[in-house]
């Protein structure tokens, strides 16, 4: 059931922006706030505290906000349980992944549990399943790869439509402000199929820096992962993850971006010139 709400649910509301530290959350904050939006930036090091851990911590922040900005915790335990005490909460905007429900078993697990609960909840909710983001070659474990040197995965040719994470964060923010995307499920992705090994070599050419594409199979790179201290699970994670990008279901570009905000998505090579020319 969909609570009925207000035409304009964004007059006076207070949004909630769970992960506010975190690639995608603390750019929502910056795009409700760049459009006057009065915003409550959670996260356990963010303005507001919040723990996923503590339920202490999830008071406050529920009795005033009215829209939440959920990104799962690696924990799917206390999704669910957030969730149902959010009983003054009339929008949901949950970060998943795209492809998810074919492994929802095995990967994902807490989006998965997300996606579950803002579905049986009585809230308006929307759900943004997100392609890798461009980012994750810069702000995260696959930058220190790169500047090594030496990037190895287990993806073949597979394609992949790469996101900003910019967009990603301007299309929740106009998730959680206008209306008409109720009980919708948003698949976003970039604007183009690139390879992996594509994208790496665009990197190096802007850069100037020496990196070589290694491929690897899926146990040898689970390999790697535990021998750079990885948890077992993490790591069956990940190799669940490219399983799935294998399979070319992610490959081809979805048009949510110019949908929901009238302007094409950020091409991979626009992000590279902003990033990593001459880096």
């Amino acid at each position: 059931m969909v609570r009925r709400v207000p035409a304009r649910l964004a007059e006076g509301m207070t949004i909630l922006v769970l992960g506010s530290t975190g690639k995608t959350g603390r750019r929502v904050v910056e795009r409700l706030r760049e459009s006057g939006e009065k915003v409550l930036a959670a996260s356990r090091s963010g303005e507001v505290h919040f723990d996923w851990s503590d339920p202490d911590t999830w008071t406050a922040p529920l009795e005033q906000a009215d829209a939440v900005y959920l990104v799962a915790p690696e924990d799917p335990a206390p999704v669910a349980d957030f969730v149902a005490r959010a009983s003054r909460i009339r929008r949901f905007v949950v970060l998943s992944g795209r492809g998810i429900e074919q492994v929802s078993d095995r990967f994902g697990l807490a989006m998965t549990a997300a996606e579950v609960a803002v579905r049986e909840s009585d809230a308006e909710w929307t759900i943004l399943r997100a392609s890798n983001f461009n980012q994750n070659f810069d702000e995260y474990v696959w930058h220190e790869e790169l500047l090594a040197g030496r990037f190895a995965l287990p993806i073949g040719a597979a394609g992949e439509a790469f996101v900003d994470v910019n967009d990603v964060a301007a299309v929740a923010a106009a998730l959680l402000t206008r209306d008409g995307h109720a009980g919708q499920i948003y698949e976003i992705s970039g604007p183009r199929t690139m390879t992996f090994p594509g994208a790496v070599a665009d990197i190096a050419a802007a850069s100037g820096r020496e990196i070589a594409y290694v491929e690897l199979t899926p146990d040898a790179y689970r390999a790697e992962l535990l021998a750079a201290g990885w948890p077992q699970a993490a790591a069956e994670e990940v190799i669940v993850m490219f399983e799935l990008l294998r399979t070319g279901r992610n490959a081809p570009p979805t048009d949510t971006v110019e949908r929901v905000l009238g302007r094409p998505a950020t091409d991979f090579a626009d992000y590279v010139e902003r990033v990593w020319r001459a880096r």
